[in-house]
């Protein structure tokens, strides 16, 4: 399928990585049919679109006059069925396998057979994603980054059975996105979440063993390592659930301890502590 035949894209899940792949896609002038299982998450999606599409033009990225075009691109629906006019789908669901095992082989069922179908993961192997399809040639990784209006890079992982023209597709439509694709081959956690995760692993160990505070570890990494953001700030606002699945993840994949995720993860996760998005994590937040 060349570049210029995509027309309408399809995103999988409406949450936190999924509406902000949709918007993404709006802006760079697809119609984007955004899937989830329930009506509320994706009037949640598209407020949060609007929102972010107000700070845009606040900011004189987007026209205001754009911007009732721009929200009219998107097709929220909650029958997978809709699918079927796409020309190119990323997931989008939580990290949990058996999840993504579910959503993935409805929509291959759905889709045409010519249609490229990218997960955005952040750790789980493309190629056990890919063969759980009828199309594995044409499944790629598509990694995006949080938040996605913003962040400009993308993973863009091959799978072993990924072919060339899939993947070099999916890196030129990445490109049309405005964003940077970098290419990574599969394996536990892509670049990304190998190198991010065990730091902040670390980080949450030097909280728990009383080294510091979640302040001064983070203060250290800002000031002395010059991260715009230290690792349990960041931990939080990716949520702490998700880092804990991603270590495991890693564990599981590579079968190295140092991957074992911090106990004091576990226990923040238990209690409901996961960040932003429940108001605490390492640190507290307005509702």
């Amino acid at each position: 399928m060349p570049l210029d035949s995509i027309r309408t894209v399809a995103v999988l899940g409406a949450g936190t990585m999924g509406n902000g792949i949709a918007h993404v896609f709006a802006r760079a002038g697809y119609n984007v049919i955004l899937r989830d299982v329930d009506q509320r998450y994706l009037d949640r999606a598209l407020d949060i679109i609007a929102n972010n599409l107000d700070r845009e033009v606040k900011k004189g990225k987007l026209a205001e006059s754009e911007k009732p075009g721009l929200l009219a691109r998107f097709e929220p629906v909650t029958d997978m069925a809709a699918i079927a006019a796409a020309d190119f789908v990323v997931e989008a669901v939580p990290e949990k396998l058996e999840i993504k095992r579910a959503v993935l082989t409805e929509a291959d069922q759905i889709l045409r057979p010519e249609v490229i179908l990218a997960s955005n993961t952040s750790s789980i192997s493309m190629t056990v994603l890919a063969a759980l399809t009828s199309r594995p040639d044409r499944f790629v990784g598509m990694h995006f980054m949080n938040p996605v209006p913003v962040m400009v890079l993308v993973e863009v992982i091959r799978a072993l059975q990924t072919s060339d023209s899939a993947f070099n597709l999916t890196m030129e439509l990445a490109k049309k996105l405005g964003k940077t694709p970098v290419a990574v081959n599969d394996a536990p956690g892509f670049v990304s979440n190998r190198v991010l995760m065990p730091l902040i692993n670390e980080a949450a160990y030097c909280v728990m063993e009383g080294v510091a505070t979640p302040e001064a570890v983070d203060a250290v990494m800002k000031l002395g390592m010059n991260h715009p953001m230290g690792p349990l700030e960041l931990a939080d606002f990716i949520g702490l659930d998700v880092c804990v699945d991603i270590l495991h993840v890693l564990h599981q994949g590579l079968g190295d301890p140092k991957y074992r995720a911090c106990p004091l993860l576990k226990k923040y996760v238990a209690a409901g502590w996961l960040g932003r998005k429940s108001a605490r994590g390492f640190y507290r937040y307005e509702k």
